[in-house]
Formats: C-alpha cells, structure tokens, sequence
C-alpha cells in the first residue's frame, strides 16, 4: 500500500491541471463506470478507516476527507479524514512514507481509502455547416419550387468542446506490511462546472457502489 502511495502523491500535481478544466468547464454528472471487491474482503467489518484525497490544494484535500467520511461513516466503524491525523504543510513536499506508516498504525487504523485523478481527456466535436430547405410540395412547378426553395435557412456550423474527468477510488486493509487492495472504483464526470461539483458527486456515488457491491452496510441513518 505505502509503495502505492507514494506513487499517488507523486502524481499528485496533475491536479492543479484537474482543476483548472473543472473550473472552466460546463456540467454533466458522474458515474461509477467500474468497481470491483476483492471476493476475500466480502462481508469484512472495518472499524477506523482514514480518507485520503491526493491533491496539493490543501483546502480541496481537506473538503473530500471531511465529505467523504461523513459519508462512508457507518455504526461501529469509526472515519478519520486524512487532514485530521497526516500533516502536510507544505504542498510541494514529497510525503513521509515512514510518518505516514506510524501514523496508520498509531491511530489502530484497519482501512485507508485514497482517491486520485487518473486523467482529464478533452474532446472537440466539429460540427459542419448545413443548408436546410423548406418543404418541397411544389418541386413539378418551377414558379412553386423557385418559392420553396428561395428561403434557404443556412448553420454556419459549430464547435463543441467535452471534457471527462476519470477519478480512482481504492480501498486497503492494512492488516498486511504493504496494505491488500479491497476494492478499487473508477468515476467519470462528464463536462463537470467546478471542482466542488466532482468532489460532492464523488462522495455521493463512490459509498453508493460501495454498498451495492457489498464492501459497505446500507447506511440506515439516511433517508
């Protein structure tokens, strides 16, 4: 796991690119386009589970953690946002694996759950110019289809611009040195409008699938 970590908040600065097209972009909505559970971790029971976003934005960060163990928190299993206990204060540094591992093991945590960008890909869709003419009744009589076809409706055409924006969610139990994958999901946000939008989506479908694969309880609690 920590090995993995490492490698997601090495990449961690691809989400000042993730931002700029969430804030310049028009809005769809996000889907859970993939998930899987780890079949020996069906039913398992976690008890302290530490929400980690990978992000350098350090209110962006802290925002997920707070929304998403809200959100996952279930009677008997207690959520920790990552801001809470692993201390960043400078964006730019590399992460303390050896910090964070204490940390883990100090607050008896038994499942960590990370969220990263995997990529934001841009589509532009040309779409060409089109003549439209009106109804074509009189096309046998010359003086009825001059008429009909004399007020031509012109499309100079267009351009439009998609954006999708994939985000990784995996569990880990840490019950092993290195962390064992428990479940992992993939989300696409279709042409999102801002950043809090992605976040707000995300902590609304990612514990819904989580429960539908059967990784999490039903949360009774919400109505």
């Amino acid at each position: 796991m920590f090995r993995l970590l490492r490698l997601l908040f090495s990449s961690s600065t691809g989400l000042i690119v993730f931002l700029w097209f969430l804030t310049s972009a028009s809005g769809k909505s996000l889907k859970v386009v993939t998930s899987w559970l780890n079949p020996q971790y069906e039913g398992k029971t976690f008890h302290k589970v530490l929400v980690i976003g990978v992000a350098q934005d350090t209110a962006v960060r802290a925002d997920f953690e707070d929304k998403m163990a809200v959100q996952i928190a279930r009677p008997g299993m207690e959520t920790i946002p990552g801001n809470q206990i692993l201390l960043r204060p400078d964006p730019h540094a590399k992460p303390d694996f050896d910090y964070l591992r204490a940390q883990i093991n100090s607050n008896h945590v038994d499942a960590v759950i990370v969220s990263r960008l995997l990529r934001v890909e841009r589509k532009v869709t040309s779409v060409p110019s089109s003549t439209y003419i009106a109804p074509f009744p009189y096309y046998y009589s010359f003086y009825g289809y001059l008429g009909a076809v004399y007020p031509v409706m012109y499309d100079p055409g267009y351009t439009r611009e998609d954006t999708t924006v994939r985000v990784e969610t995996n569990v880990y139990a840490t019950s092993k040195p290195d962390g064992d994958l428990v479940w992992t999901g993939v989300s696409d946000s279709f042409n999102p409008k801002s950043a809090k939008k992605v976040a707000d989506a995300l902590v609304k479908e990612i514990p819904k699938r989580m429960e539908k694969d059967g990784l999490l309880p039903k949360n009774d609690s919400s109505k």
